[in-house]
């Protein structure tokens, strides 16, 4: 659910209205699917208890079709050649209304709900008697269970067309809708268009972005409008002024689309759907109501003024936030059990939640390795490499920062603390996108981290993306994001790399590899083996797959090694060779990652058997060798080509924390810009800086290139 649409929990009441555009085809026939599969969602909702009321137009399109055919047969072949004159709207209305209520109470009948008619005029509302009479009648039918159908009775209206004022009490379906909410105390108005919701600009400009919560101090006048309504007498400016005026007098609303399967039950799950119009919208300034290319733009010039502060001041902005962790380690928990709970009842895999839990233990490491990044030395103009050009022209090759981070990860809120962290320190700006299973967790996170960021920076400087429905567009932003980096599933991250020119680093997969040499210490290759698959089985480091030297395929020593596995709740699955001869069920496939207590064991003949089926079957991530023989382990070690190969220990050492980075943004198996666990280092570029005096190539005849390599000067 959006945090913006909470309300939705607790309405009752609610007004839908139903546009010309939505309820007829192009052709001005009725659209009977559409309105059937609009029906079918307000049965269901009908049956939940709530109140339904519907303001439908479409009675004057109506009419006028059924009437053009039918003077169409009653005509001569004379008569067609003459001039045709437009039939009178207030017939066709008279006409179209009968038709459109005919169908509407079949379709209705169909689904066992009793609807009710009621025309109404302007002039009606003049009245005080009518409006109470009014909410008396319609409080006894939804008392029934009853669904009220209003509509203006164009048919005896004083009005005439073409309607061009918007004068009076009321002047269109849509302003009816919006009265009609008031009046009958509503707790929610939803109009429903023919396009998804407001727009920046017209729906038909691509670049023309849909507007999530209208702001009227932000978005009035600025909004450019596209056409009128196709047929009847609105449009968006109709709906928008409609809707300004309901959400003023308290009545929420959200303009959706009348074409998207299933849009009503998603307007009342919470989803962001539509544009919400609220009373309250102008002092929501949570960064998640900030456009896609505002919060980016926002995070770019909070990183331009954190990269102006001293190293000192970087420092003490993450010494406050791990003292801020520490503060508010309750409420953290509190946010952070509500997320599990939620997780356990939606059945998620225990993985999972052992990825989502945030303890005490958990808050205590992440506030020491947030200290340890703030004891870290200055990583912001570091100078590489210093040449001497020509003489008094020096060239110099520096550290700086990549500029603002997209982070999409799933799961492990502990990582939205140690990213926030690496790039404060390294001059970042920050998109953060969480998966929604850790929504609460993230959310206090974030401002205990944003409130601990002085206003010389401004908090803006980590932005918190609430809605995946903000990805795409994010993704579009390679004007503004430097760097994206997803955690998470082999899905998510082929995803974003197929949607996006930003550059990517991450890894899809963590199929970790252990392999037992027949020179291996077994009592070692245990140790290291429990530790890499059971220290923290949903780990991305966790050992996946045990590959073993065939000579110690049937030995006790092997044996006992995978009885202990089992005994830790380890669940065994074998390549075609293992199976076979440990009697144990075949692995569908090796390129897979566990996550859970279960990895997958294969013999091979020897290491060079090992090292070809890890460039067959493996991911990149971090392979093991188990050997006291130095030349074979050597071998492994420079003949697979994994982002990090270890010899005699457990694959759980490849993480940022355990490599002195601090922490880390993510594991990259990339091989352009950053390797393995990426700390601080992972987030920096280089640029170079050229210092001469009054130095001009000409042609390259007047300058004496020395290129002499300078010794780089550091600080004591």
């Amino acid at each position: 659910m959006d945090p913006t649409r909470d309300f939705v929990k607790n309405i009752k009441r609610v007004v839908f209205k139903v546009g010309t555009a939505v309820v007829t085809r192009n052709d001005g026939r009725l659209a009977i699917g559409r309105v059937g599969a609009i029906f079918e969602q307000l049965e269901e909702l009908n049956s939940q208890g709530y109140e339904i009321i519907l303001v439908t137009s479409g009675a004057v399109g109506a009419g006028c079709q059924r009437l053009k055919y039918r003077r169409l047969l009653n005509s001569s072949f004379a008569d067609l050649q003459k001039p045709q004159v437009e039939i009178d709207g207030k017939a066709c209305a008279a006409v179209g209304q009968n038709g459109l209520m005919a169908v509407y109470d079949s379709l209705f009948n169909q689904l066992n709900i009793t609807s009710s008619q009621l025309l109404v005029t302007d002039n009606d509302f003049k009245n005080p008697e009518f409006r109470t009479q009014l909410s008396r009648t319609v409080n006894s039918l939804l008392a029934l269970r009853s669904i009220p159908i209003f509509n203006e009775n164009d048919a005896i209206s004083t009005r005439k067309a073409p309607y061009e004022d918007s004068t009076g009490i009321f002047w269109d379906n849509d302003s009816l809708a919006a009265l009609l909410a008031i009046e009958l105390k509503a707790d929610l108005l939803v109009l429903l268009s023919d396009v998804e919701g407001l727009y920046s600009g017209p729906p038909s400009d691509p670049n023309s972005k849909l507007i999530y919560t209208y702001v009227k101090q932000k978005h009035q006048g600025v909004i450019t409008f596209g056409d009128k309504s196709r047929v009847g007498r609105g449009g968006m400016t109709a709906k928008v002024k409609a809707a300004v005026s309901a959400a003023d007098a308290g009545t929420p609303v959200v303009i959706a689309s009348g074409y998207v399967s299933e849009n009503i039950a998603k307007v009342l799950e919470g989803q962001r759907v539509g544009t919400l119009f609220h009373r309250d919208a102008h002092s929501w300034v949570t960064l998640n109501e900030l456009s896609a290319r505002e919060m980016g733009v926002a995070a770019r010039e909070c990183s331009t003024k954190l990269q102006s502060v001293s190293s000192e001041e970087r420092s003490k902005i993450l010494c406050d936030i791990a003292e801020a962790l520490e503060e508010n380690e309750t409420v953290i928990k509190v946010e952070n059990d509500a997320d599990v709970a939620a997780a356990r009842e939606a059945g998620y895999d225990e993985s999972l939640i052992s990825r989502l839990v945030l303890n005490h233990a958990k808050i205590s490491t992440l506030a020491k390795s947030i200290r340890k990044i703030a004891d870290m030395e200055e990583p912001i103009g570091q100078i590489l490499k210093k040449t001497e050009l020509a003489e008094g022209l020096i060239l110099e090759k520096t550290t700086c920062p990549l500029g603002v981070l997209l982070i999409i990860f799933e799961s492990r809120p502990d990582a939205l603390v140690q990213i926030a962290s690496l790039a404060i320190r390294s001059g970042n700006g920050l998109l953060l996108k969480g998966g929604k299973e850790a929504r609460c967790t993230n959310a206090i996170l974030h401002k205990v981290i944003t409130a601990a960021i002085p206003e010389t920076v401004g908090e803006k400087l980590i932005g918190l993306v609430t809605s995946k429905e903000d990805i795409p567009d994010l993704l579009k932003l390679d004007d503004v994001i430097d760097l994206v980096i997803p955690r998470g599933s082999n899905r998510l991250v082929s995803q974003i790399k197929s949607s996006t020119k930003i550059p990517v680093v991450g890894h899809s997969d963590g199929i970790c590899h252990v392999y037992i040499d027949k020179s291996a210490n077994i009592d070692m290759a245990k140790s290291i083996i429990v530790d890499s698959k059971l220290d923290y089985p949903a780990a991305c480091n966790a050992m996946e797959t045990l590959l073993v030297h065939q000579e110690l395929s049937s030995s006790g020593s092997f044996q006992e090694l995978l009885d202990e596995l089992s005994q830790g709740g380890v669940t065994l699955y074998g390549g075609p060779r293992a199976s076979s001869i440990l009697n144990i069920s075949e692995a569908k496939s090796f390129h897979h990652e566990y996550n859970s207590r279960a990895c997958t064991v294969e013999i091979v003949d020897d290491v060079k058997s090992a090292v070809d089926h890890i460039r067959r079957h493996g991911s990149g991530h971090t392979e093991c060798i188990v050997a006291e023989d130095v030349e074979t382990a050597e071998y492994f070690l420079h003949q697979v080509d994994s982002a990090a190969v270890f010899h005699n220990a457990s694959t759980r050492f490849c993480d940022g924390m355990r490599f002195g980075l601090g922490a880390e943004v993510g594991i990259s198996t990339s091989k352009i810009h950053a390797r393995g666990p990426v700390g601080v280092e992972g987030l920096l570029t280089t640029k170079w800086i050229l210092r001469g005096n009054g130095h001009i190539v000409k042609g390259d005849e007047g300058v004496d290139y020395t290129h002499n390599n300078l010794v780089v000067l550091t600080e004591q």
